[in-house]
């Protein structure tokens, strides 16, 4: 798969059901909310006032699957590899496109993504190690409090990517540049501090063995999201699968 359009045509027939990391590494990659009107509003504001985990990158009109400002081709409905339906804030389903649940109210919320940075330290010299795997990144739940709003609670959801002690500062200086990526981490060192009993058994994604002189570094998770939909308990949300990302026509750029 050699371009956008071709990596597009295989996710949109549901021949690439895989997670997006490494792919497309110039342009800028989304996670997905998709809800009623009724309630995305709120969930906007949840997002403004929880940038870090939750950095918006385009907003739909409702009824409309289509996000120009991300780029001309994209249909919201079937441009993600997998979806995640939830019900009454319970997993319900797991569809490769949502022509069935899409309504003439739904609106979509892109939130920015840290894969977005990954080409960055990579380019620095800087191995992003699930890449280097061809794995999915571990993400966790934490113990660390978003905001909250009338209906949207929860805690914080990290991704983690390991790094030795001599590379720190220079990982915290090229993320940093990427505020719409959840730029720089939120936690670096001992997990248990921040509610990670097992690094091993990450809650989203796949496990990444850290090496004998490897620091986790954690940065803040666009699946926090998905966290404060589950407590909402709303009668229908939709999402991206963890690590199956909305891939845009933008490169990071464009966003700021």
């Amino acid at each position: 798969m050699n371009s956008l359009n071709e990596i597009r045509a295989r996710i949109r027939t549901g021949c690439f059901q895989e997670n997006t990391s490494g792919l497309m590494p110039k342009l800028v990659q989304g996670n997905l909310v998709i809800m009623p009107k009724q309630w995305a509003d709120e969930f906007v504001e949840f997002c403004q006032i929880n940038p870090k985990p939750c950095p918006i990158i385009g907003v739909s009109k409702p009824g409309d699957p289509g996000l120009p400002a991300l780029g001309d081709d994209i249909d919201i409905r079937v441009d993600v590899p997998e979806y995640h339906v939830f019900k009454q804030g319970g997993f319900a389903e797991s569809v490769t496109d949502i022509n069935d649940y899409w309504c003439e109210d739904s609106v979509a919320i892109v939130l920015g993504c840290s894969f977005s940075f990954e080409d960055a330290l990579q380019s620095a010299g800087l191995a992003v190690r699930n890449i280097s795997l061809g794995t999915n990144v571990s993400m966790y739940d934490t113990s660390i409090a978003t905001q909250a709003t009338q209906n949207f609670r929860c805690n914080m959801v990290v991704s983690m990517r390991p790094y030795k002690k001599d590379n720190i500062d220079e990982v915290i200086r090229i993320t940093s540049e990427y505020p719409k990526a959840h730029g720089s981490p939120v936690h670096i060192g001992d997990p248990q501090s921040i509610g990670i009993n097992n690094i091993n058994m990450p809650e989203y994604g796949s496990p990444v063995a850290l090496e004998e002189d490897d620091i986790p570094v954690f940065w803040a998770c666009g699946v926090t999201t998905q966290a404060a939909i589950r407590a909402a308990k709303l009668p229908v949300v939709i999402t991206h699968a963890p690590g199956k990302m909305l891939i845009t026509d933008c490169v990071y750029e464009d966003l700021i």
